[in-house]
């Protein structure tokens, strides 16, 4: 009685199942996140307009400076531009262009402003994109080695050493590496007009002159992701699981590299796929400092204007390059975290 019985309530007690559910949870799952990063795309054109016609200065007096014009020819160019319409009246102007996906024009260089963002996104994800990856491989290395030598001198020297460096102003770095090298490297641009031409030489050359930017970066952002990486594992390490894997008579090494590191990955993904969003974005100061051809640098003379077409339109590009990965980390932690996707 006991089997037959047992094999009828089976079904009642089992828990309720729809089909699709799990799929249906991931799909109202990305939905939500895809609908919370548009959202965040507007607030980030909206801000973005309102707030960089509150910065000092005059682009039509910028545009004009050194040219002998009277006060009708600046109300004139003021008329072409846009300027003399209110505020609002902009605002819808701006909108209407990004709705036909045009970016306007630069003040400045007289040219679109999606013409100049695309010649200038190559320099800026060679110099951040090396830069990135290199200080992932150094600050998760370090970061594991020092939590799994918790106390140890390693672990102070490679903690306090990150600290320092993590610190220090990125211009101020750049500005000392230069000092330091003094000729060895070069101090501005991307490649030598005077290089030969051919594979082999132009990339020694560019080699040459991406060295002291992606090292100024490195020392900087690696030492995020080993504080980051260390945290974590540190958390990590007396979870029961871990102590199971020792007492099964594993490897410490082992122990480490199968068990440990995975699950304290995890935050260390966000981290890296909001650093790779802010690939696109460059640094500034780096760029600035190196004269490196890159948004950075395009960034630091529209600031100067103020080239008010090409700050937003370099503000839309690098906040939505930004807003992607974080999306796209968001859909990862679905395939690598099982708890994730049980919620």
């Amino acid at each position: 009685m006991i089997g037959p019985v047992s094999t009828a309530l089976a079904p009642d007690l089992a828990p309720p199942t729809t089909p699709g559910g799990r799929g249906g949870g991931t799909v109202r799952h990305l939905a939500t996140k895809l609908g919370g990063a548009v959202v965040s795309l507007l607030m980030v054109i909206v801000l973005g307009f309102f707030l960089f016609r509150v910065l000092p200065g005059d682009p039509v007096k910028t545009i004009t400076r050194g040219a002998p014009v009277g006060p009708q020819q600046l109300a004139a160019l003021r008329h072409e531009l846009g300027l003399d319409k209110p505020i609002a009246a902009q605002f819808v102007d701006y909108l209407a262009q990004l709705a036909r996906g045009d970016l306007g024009e630069s003040y400045q260089f007289r040219v679109p402003v999606s013409t100049l963002i695309g010649e200038r996104i190559g320099p800026t994800v060679l110099l951040v994109g090396v830069a990135t990856a290199l200080a992932i491989l150094v600050g998760l290395w370090l970061g594991t080695r020092a939590a799994w030598r918790r106390g140890s001198r390693f672990d102070r020297i490679s903690t306090g050493v990150a600290l320092l460096l993590w610190s220090a102003p990125t211009f101020w770095l750049g500005l000392v590496l230069l000092t330091v090298t003094g000729n060895l490297f070069p101090s501005q641009g991307l490649i030598n007009p005077n290089t030969p031409a051919g594979f082999l030489p132009q990339t020694l050359d560019l080699l040459h002159h991406l060295t002291l930017p992606c090292l100024t970066l490195v020392a900087v952002l690696y030492a995020q992701y080993l504080l980051v990486m260390r945290s974590s594992l540190l958390e990590e390490m007396n979870a029961d699981y871990l102590v199971t894997a020792k007492a099964k008579g594993l490897r410490d090494d082992l122990v480490r590299r199968r068990h440990a590191v995975p699950n304290a990955m995890l935050p260390t993904v966000t981290l890296i796929f909001l650093n790779l969003g802010l690939v696109v974005s460059g640094a500034v100061t780096v760029e600035t400092v190196f004269s490196w051809p890159g948004l950075g640098l395009l960034t630091y003379q529209a600031l100067q204007g103020p080239d008010l077409p090409l700050l937003q339109g370099l503000f839309v590009v690098l906040a939505g390059a930004v807003l992607v990965m974080n999306l796209i980390a968001e859909l990862l932690y679905q395939v690598i975290d099982p708890r994730v996707r049980a919620t």
